[in-house]
């Protein structure tokens, strides 16, 4: 008979400080509390990818770059497995949770809905137009993960549960993210001489278990996290733990807007009030005094206040919304110009990067008396046109289809000529 293998298990094949656990194995674990209560967790393997945000400036047209380091954080197989498990049946209660309060419209992320961004940001803008006056407040909470406090924290779970106190397993679970412990990649690879570029090379796992006691403990390789706040963001449990943390912040913005005929949304850490005109200088005001209780932080950089109104028969903002990557000003919808000149700056890069390689190569040929070789064209039309499968201009055509969008089509338009004229290039 044909084993069922339940969505919370998913094999994964990077190196770690265990080896990868097969279905059986993780299934007689994870559905034990009391081997999950006793269950030892390794520290998370982390390393930071360094990204570059780009801004244009709207007078001038200049653009802008910054670089900005994102930290990876990920836990070991049978870790992984144990988080996935319980993010399972936590998600079972949250999702019946929301529905008995009304929430389940106005939740948006790491729910397993089906929809894209594409969707939740169409959702809204159309929400706009159904409200016609009206006006929108976007907050954005500055490093979330990194500041939810481990006793709200456990005071939530504890809730769903419908428990004074956490079982023994799931504060196990509980701890193993509140207390985490995290281990450098690029240190660890290098006492252990393992290669970056074929990391695996025989190997099945990062190292024995003496030798994480012997090497990784004794050269304090391990660095434990020493706050009353912050959980990895890597994890396959984390999302959902920061929707449970928000719970009752969530049913008290919707509250807030029932009574005043508006709508709530938060996508993460992306919240977006629609609401009366009136209320447009009350509503950030009234979600700041409920976010100082969760102890995290407003980005008062990303507050948006915007006022839309009928001008000539056409609903108006008096300045363009920006909320999921796009950009909505009463009637029209763009994608944001910083992820135009970001996807620009990106194509250059590659199709510079693929005719060094070329150049590298041929040279080589050249001196063996080899013909050279023509750049490789079919890599770059996939990653940055129309022709590829997942990337930036499928993904906007996408978008432009479901929200009916002349504007970004021809947003669209210009990059294939872009395209062309690098390749085109010397």
């Amino acid at each position: 008979m044909t084993i069922k293998i339940p969505s919370w298990y998913r094999r994964r094949g990077y190196l770690h400080f265990d080896t990868p656990v097969g279905y059986k194995k993780a299934i007689t674990v994870v559905s034990n509390p009391d081997n999950v209560a006793k269950h030892a967790f390794f520290p998370l393997i982390n390393y930071s990818v360094q990204s570059k945000k780009i801004a244009k400036d709207k007078n001038t047209s200049s653009i802008s770059v910054a670089i900005k380091n994102r930290p990876i954080a990920y836990s070991s197989h049978m870790d992984s497995h144990i988080y996935a498990y319980y993010a399972t049946v936590l998600s079972n209660l949250y999702e019946k949770k929301l529905v008995d309060s009304g929430l389940d419209k106005s939740i948006l992320a790491f729910r397993g809905l089906g929809k894209s961004n594409i969707d939740f940001a169409f959702d809204a803008f159309e929400r706009i137009k159904v409200q016609g006056e009206c006006c929108a407040v976007a907050l954005d909470f500055s490093k979330f993960f990194d500041t939810l406090d481990h006793g709200l924290l456990k005071q939530s779970w504890a809730s769903l549960l419908e428990e004074p106190n956490l079982p023994a397993d799931h504060f196990n679970v509980f701890k193993s993210l509140t207390k985490f412990s995290t281990v450098n990649k690029e240190a660890l690879y290098k006492i252990f001489n393992i290669s970056h570029n074929n990391p695996k090379n025989g190997r099945d796992r990062v190292c024995t278990a003496q030798e994480f006691r012997d090497v990784v403990r004794k050269n304090k390789l391990i660095s434990p996290n020493k706050n009353s706040y912050g959980i990895p963001q890597g994890s396959p449990i984390s999302a959902l733990l920061s929707n449970i943390y928000m719970f009752d912040f969530d049913v008290e913005m919707k509250r807030y807007m029932n009574i005043h005929g508006g709508e709530y949304f938060r996508y993460c850490d992306d919240m977006l009030f629609i609401a009366p005109v009136e209320l447009r200088d009350k509503v950030a005001g009234f979600a700041q005094k409920n976010v100082n209780q969760l102890k995290v932080h407003i980005n008062p950089s990303k507050t948006e206040l915007r006022t839309f109104r009928y001008t000539q028969g056409e609903l108006k903002a008096d300045k363009s919304l920006q909320y999921l990557g796009f950009m909505f000003d009463g009637e029209n919808i763009y994608i944001r110009s910083s992820s135009l000149a970001r996807y620009s700056e990106k194509m250059k890069r590659g199709i510079r990067l693929a005719k060094k390689t070329r150049d590298k190569y041929n040279s080589v040929r050249i001196g063996k008396g080899i013909s050279e070789k023509e750049l490789f064209k079919r890599k770059l039309y996939s990653r940055y046109t129309h022709l590829g499968g997942r990337n930036f201009i499928t993904y906007g055509l996408r978008a432009a289809n479901k929200m009916n969008s002349k504007t970004i089509k021809r947003q669209l338009k210009p990059l294939w000529r872009r395209f062309h004229e690098e390749m085109g290039k010397d």
